[in-house]
């Protein structure tokens, strides 16, 4: 195995190129000049020859690229796009012979002339095995044998190259990187911990038994340790291959949103979720149902860290302000401290860019959202970051199946099943019973101040001068027309004991007012 040294030059061989490539569209000559233009074809060519580079560096830098994959701030949405595509393939001889730690562990309880092997993945490789006690096939899933001291020294190797790229990124970006990589070594360490796998894994089980569409594997303890995981052997085809879905009778569009609600399930209602949906690990049964594999990427979360988390899909599904400036708060992503006016107008103006699109995707809110948060010092704790995973790879799947998929629509449907946002009707009157709070005062004072205005009207006294003013960028118009139609209203009522018609004026007008405020909010709604 190469040492640190050696693997720190290798590593600065194989990025440097592309680095100074890199460097060079910032200035012409690296230190000076001007920028240079790139066509997005090139960008794309680069972004593969990353991907590519990872992939062969191994299973740490795999796991470097799925991180930066859901990190728009960091990187740019072509190279977002390409890195997103980083699954755990890698060649079978990296980190040893996996049959080793099977013959160590396994060796005096199962039949090992059985074995035959299935599949590798960047961390483990999986064999299935006659269980004699069982009567039936098992599946393995084992660690390569020299595997952590590899991941370990890569990790050093990271860590050295951090304050390299923290020299040409700005003071934001800096303190992202940073961050990003302590982040990524908790991760990927608990990611070799096999036992906490199984654990997870059994958890998340249990948590689905009573749901006949969706199969986690059972795991067998007796056979399980730090770097084994024993399951029930269950067979699947590809999420994707269509002709499994079709021979299985089972609907694309179905299937898609069974991927979506299982997952917000996992992560807002039960607090213990997969966080690797890509189409390598989700597989359709001959009967249709959902299997899931691979748990080495998950997590658990604490009840504070799910209320806040289902806080973030709330108010990113209502577009509510300042809901979300509270949630990124309470998720630790912006700093207590910082200016709340300032993100605020920030947070409204992604709110603003994302409802002038065509269609809105999970993808395109986070996008946009962490684009342009990079004018203030945060980071993504590893939780957050796996759900922004979770998110944005679940959603490519569901996409995948079926390119019409609204994973915001099926979000909004699932947070309405469960309670934790009101349907449509309910929210309306939401609405109305705040805008009359905030009214209420200006309502009470309303006879008062009329009275006073029809005596000045009265005796000549009262003029009007009006001067052009800016339009404000923020408020909220729906509050206007429900002062004016409350104002309307009571006007109505003050003149009702007159003959004079203008009672009859006033009130239709206070309901014409109060159409146009149930239209304002309505459009607020969508």
């Amino acid at each position: 195995m190469r040492g640190y040294y050696g693997r720190f030059v290798q590593v600065i061989v194989r990025f440097l190129p592309l680095a100074i490539t890199l460097l060079r569209d910032q200035r012409r000559f690296l230190l000076f000049g001007p920028p240079r233009r790139v066509s997005s074809d090139t960008h794309r060519q680069r972004a593969q020859r990353l991907t590519e580079t990872l992939l062969d560096l191994g299973p740490a830098f795999i796991k470097v690229g799925q991180v930066l994959s859901t990190r728009p701030d960091l990187v740019p949405p072509v190279y977002v796009d390409a890195l997103s595509t980083l699954q755990d393939e890698v060649p079978e001889d990296v980190g040893g012979d996996p049959l080793t730690v099977v013959e160590e562990e396994l060796g005096d309880d199962l039949n090992l002339e059985t074995l035959e092997p299935v599949a590798g993945g960047s961390l483990a490789f999986v064999y299935t095995v006659e269980d004699e006690r069982r009567g039936e096939r098992i599946a393995l899933k084992v660690r390569r044998p020299e595997l952590r001291q590899i991941i370990e020294r890569d990790l050093r190797v990271i860590r050295g190259l951090v304050p390299l790229l923290a020299a040409f990124a700005d003071e934001h970006q800096r303190y992202s990187i940073e961050n990003v990589a302590d982040d990524f070594e908790e991760i990927i360490l608990e990611e070799l911990d096999f036992e906490r796998e199984a654990s997870i894994m059994a958890e998340i089980g249990a948590n689905f038994a009573d749901d006949d569409r969706v199969v986690v594997p059972e795991t067998y303890p007796e056979h399980c340790s730090e770097r084994i995981v024993a399951m029930e052997f269950v067979t699947g085809a590809k999420i994707t291959d269509e002709d499994a879905l079709s021979a299985a009778g089972t609907d694309r569009t179905e299937m898609a949103t069974l991927v979506a609600r299982t997952y917000l399930k996992m992560g807002l209602v039960d607090g213990v979720f997969h966080a690797d949906p890509h189409p390598g690990n989700l597989a359709v049964t001959e009967d249709g149902r959902l299997v899931i594999y691979d748990y080495g990427m998950s997590q658990r979360l604490t009840k504070q860290e799910q209320d806040d988390l289902t806080g973030l899909y709330r108010s990113l599904v209502r577009r509510d302000v300042d809901e979300l400036l509270q949630t990124l708060i309470a998720l630790e992503v912006l700093d207590p401290t910082v200016d709340r006016v300032a993100v605020r107008r920030v947070l409204e103006l992604v709110i603003e860019n994302l409802e002038g699109r065509p269609e809105i995707t999970w993808r395109a809110i986070i996008t946009e959202l962490l684009s342009m948060l990079g004018d203030f010092p945060f980071r993504i704790p590893p939780n957050v970051m796996l759900l922004v995973r979770v998110g944005t790879v679940g959603e490519g799947v569901c996409r995948s199946l079926d390119p019409e998929f609204d994973f915001i629509d099926v979000t909004r449907s699932f947070l309405v099943d469960y309670g934790v946002i009101e349907g449509e009707v309910e929210a309306l009157f939401d609405d109305v019973r705040r805008d009359l709070r905030e009214s209420a005062p200006a309502l009470a004072r309303a006879p008062a101040r009329f009275d006073t205005v029809f005596g000045q009207l009265e005796r000549g006294e009262l003029v009007v001068k009006t001067d052009p003013v800016d339009q404000p960028s923020g408020g909220d118009p729906g509050v206007g027309y429900a002062v004016l139609s409350g104002a309307l209203f009571v006007t109505a009522a003050l003149l009702a004991p007159y003959e004079d018609p203008y009672a009859i004026v006033s009130a239709s007008i206070a309901a014409i007012v109060g159409v146009q405020y149930v239209r304002t909010r309505l459009r607020r709604r969508r």
